[in-house]
């Protein structure tokens, strides 16, 4: 039969191997695997993993699958998945792709549960491991390259929930060593599982869309493996019948090349993005914008003093969910430009404290907050690989202070070093787990490709 763009998605799930993945995409995907565990255990430690948890707790008969945090709970597999992926964005501290996307989050959390879920002696071992969390990156990946509409940041759809649902399906359908047909039905069922509206951004829902994404897709997987069929043609652009195109006003897909010796992973040619802090990623650059003009005011009058401020410019790209001129929630603070840039300026850092109602609610940052204005610059576009920071401080002396981050320490641009990610590895894994369990963990990723059963992470 002709190929089809999803025919050549399923061949490129069924017949990729272990021997394919490079030294540099092993390397960056084993530091996602360790950053996303660790966002998953202090994510744990939310309210909004709670209620996930007690929900769940409810409907899990078949308690096999562990979950971040909890070392005396089980769960179902899918259930256990989306926890943990509910765990992995609670925070929105977890990894940024581009086009933008948290990959990690929406693969990891189903393969970790479904290493527990299969029988002993079918256990897959870490480099199965490896490569269906890079099967599962691929996927989305690809997908979010088809639309010229997701190399921007998200209007519509939030993207995890969309691509992340089918790159949860892949690497699970891998994983489980699905055939061809089968891994073509997983991703038919998960197209129709798919998709989350960024109104809920900001909110206690939005961490849901991670959750879903990996249960979902892992739920779409097993389907195709019991025999649910699906349409076959779902990523390919038939005029006239939506399939995934549905998600994105520009869709041109492309067949999936057949692995071979040749063959080049995106995460190859795009690395990651990991955040100091937990926020949205956009914030990182007004942060470091913020501290750059932090330093020239102390050096300007020997030490931060809000009273000498008239106005706080901010230039930023339009993006209506994330300016948030007054947030009154650790969600909207969060997702707020304004937010992040005065808690810079006030404290000279910001962390998991500064997203605390205390910390929100204070009056020193309230009257920062006012004196904030907004400007979007043209050449300023919603765009992760494109976007910049200003932060301009106006004094009532006349003078004015700028600061500018065109590239955060942590962008793919100026990767985070193997110090700082291990660092806060450390620093997250501390909220749940003693210092011999955090070694253990770091150790068992850095060895992954050598690990005999993946159940053992």
């Amino acid at each position: 039969p002709e190929e089809t763009v999803t025919s050549s998605f399923a061949s490129f799930i069924h017949a990729v191997r272990p021997e394919h993945l490079s030294k540099t995409v092993c390397h960056r995907s084993k530091r996602m695997i360790l950053d996303s565990i660790g966002v998953g255990l202090v994510g744990s430690t939310t309210p909004v993993f709670d209620i996930a948890l007690q929900y769940c707790r409810l409907y899990s008969p078949v308690a096999v699958s562990s979950v971040y945090g909890k070392p005396d709970v089980k769960l179902s597999p899918t259930l256990a998945a989306f926890t943990n992926g509910v765990a992995t964005h609670s925070m929105d501290f977890d990894d940024t792709w581009h086009p933008a996307t948290h990959p990690s989050g929406a693969v990891l959390p189903a393969l970790l549960a479904a290493s527990q879920m299969l029988p002993a002696g079918t256990k897959p071992n870490g480099m199965d491991f490896l490569l269906a969390f890079n099967v599962g990156l691929e996927v989305q990946g690809r997908l979010m390259h088809f639309s010229t509409e997701a190399h921007n940041i998200p209007r519509r759809f939030h993207p995890p929930s969309v691509v992340g649902t089918m790159g949860s399906a892949a690497a699970t359908a891998k994983l489980l060593s699905l055939s061809m047909a089968q891994c073509t039905h997983a991703l038919g069922i998960a197209a129709s599982l798919a998709g989350a509206p960024m109104a809920n951004a900001a909110t206690q829902a939005k961490p849901l869309h991670i959750g879903n994404a990996t249960r979902l897709g892992f739920e779409a997987a097993l389907l195709a493996a019991r025999g649910m069929e699906a349409n076959p043609l779902i990523l390919d652009d038939i005029p006239g019948c939506s399939g995934f195109s549905v998600f994105y006003g520009t869709y041109q897909p492309k067949p999936l090349s057949r692995p071979s010796e040749q063959h080049e992973f995106l995460l190859e040619k795009q690395d990651i993005a990991f955040k100091r802090f937990p926020a949205h990623l956009g914030m990182h650059w007004v942060v470091d914008a913020a501290l750059s003009v932090r330093n020239l005011f102390i050096n300007y009058a020997g030490s931060f003093s809000p009273s000498l401020i008239r106005t706080i410019v901010l230039k930023i790209p339009v993006s209506k969910y994330i300016n948030r001129p007054f947030p009154s929630s650790e969600h909207q603070a969060r997702h707020s430009f304004q937010f992040n840039a005065c808690a810079a300026l006030l404290d000279g850092e910001v962390g998991l404290g500064s997203f605390a109602e205390t910390s929100i609610r204070r009056q020193e940052l309230r009257e920062l907050l006012d004196k904030v204005v907004v400007e979007h610059p043209e050449d300023n576009v919603a765009n992760f690989d494109k976007m910049y920071g200003e932060v301009a401080l106006l004094l009532h002396s006349g003078d004015v202070l700028t600061g500018k981050c065109d590239t955060f320490y942590g962008h793919w641009r100026k990767p985070l070093s193997k110090e700082s990610l291990l660092k806060k590895f450390r620093s997250n894994a501390s909220h749940v787990l003693p210092e011999e369990k955090i070694e253990t963990i770091i150790t068992m990723v850095d060895n992954l490709e050598n690990l005999s059963d993946s159940s053992q992470l």
